[in-house]
């Protein structure tokens, strides 16, 4: 059946979307989306909204750009107000989502500032509380990742970026959230196949997903009693600016993202807007309303 279509004759998304070798590219990191190429598919075309999160309230860290971008155009779609946050260097990324969220006729604040700061998580959340009216879904995606030759090369700055970015960041940010959010609120973080599975070049970036899914499990049993649900996406190899930033990977490596031994059985990464419908699905109390404490496995592969 690999030729298999729809009965509007194109093919089935699974086979549509874009397949590697990409061409050769590296950016200085953080990156810009709009200079990735191909560019990463974020509008998720095939997605038919249903009003599942009108009149909520969503913060997505990171959401200018890969997976936190096709979340927030997600949740606007579906009838949520949005904040993000980004880097300073991000701020042309930010603008693009932003006007596309305001055309689908919700509101959409733009938060800069660096999440490795205790200080800027709080004022995250006072922001969105005061501009978007209050606070119902949480979602901490921003990450940092780079990868090395050998543990001997992950250096203390290295390895400080990547813990406050990815674990200090989520944790203060809930910290800050819960005493703003009802029951029947969502918090849902992005983890990764490396926490799951490990890389041998990604042991600090590893460490701190498997820190994420393991906070995920204890924040959704501590906040229950709440009504608050806490669950997390597992992503396998998403094709997003953090892959053409990484200062690990070569241009060549880049190139041929998601594809060869160790990578995805289809033989390329996910687009973002592949990953975004499971982030509505745990957003919402209709769809997931007795889930949480999951780590939710979104990696083109069984198990």
């Amino acid at each position: 059946m690999a030729n298999a279509k729809t009965k509007s004759g194109a093919k089935p998304q699974m086979q549509s979307e874009p397949k590697p070798p990409f061409p050769e590219q590296h950016q200085k990191s953080p990156g810009l989306e709009s200079k990735v190429d191909p560019q990463p598919r974020w509008r998720a075309e095939c997605y038919r909204p249903a009003g599942k999160l009108t009149g909520k309230r969503a913060l997505i860290t990171g959401g200018d750009s890969g997976i936190g971008r096709a979340v927030a155009y997600l949740y606007a779609r579906e009838g949520a107000d949005v904040a993000i946050t980004y880097l300073p260097s991000e701020k042309s990324d930010a603008e693009e989502i932003q006007q596309a969220i305001e055309e689908t006729g919700c509101r959409c604040i733009l938060i800069e500032g660096d999440l490795v700061s205790d200080e800027f998580c709080r004022e995250v959340i006072e922001t969105t509380v005061q501009q978007l009216g209050g606070l119902d879904i949480l979602v901490s995606n921003a990450a940092w990742q780079n990868r090395k030759p050998s543990v001997t090369e992950v250096s203390e700055e290295e390895l400080d970026r990547t813990l406050k970015t990815n674990v200090y960041a989520y944790l203060r940010l809930v910290r800050y959230a819960v005493p703003h959010m009802e029951p029947g609120s969502a918090i849902i973080a992005t983890g990764s196949e490396v926490g799951l599975q490990g890389s041998a070049r990604l042991p600090d970036y590893g460490a701190t997903k498997g820190a994420i899914h393991s906070l995920t499990k204890c924040l959704a049993q501590e906040l229950m009693e709440k009504g608050i649900r806490v669950n997390c996406v597992a992503p396998g190899p998403v094709w997003t600016p953090l892959n053409p930033t990484d200062a690990g990977a070569s241009a060549e490596e880049v190139a041929t993202f998601g594809k060869g031994m160790g990578s995805s059985p289809m033989e390329r990464p996910a687009q973002p807007e592949e990953l975004s419908p499971s982030y509505v699905f745990l957003a919402s109390d209709a769809d997931s309303s007795y889930i949480t404490g999951i780590v939710l496995p979104v990696m083109g592969q069984p198990g």
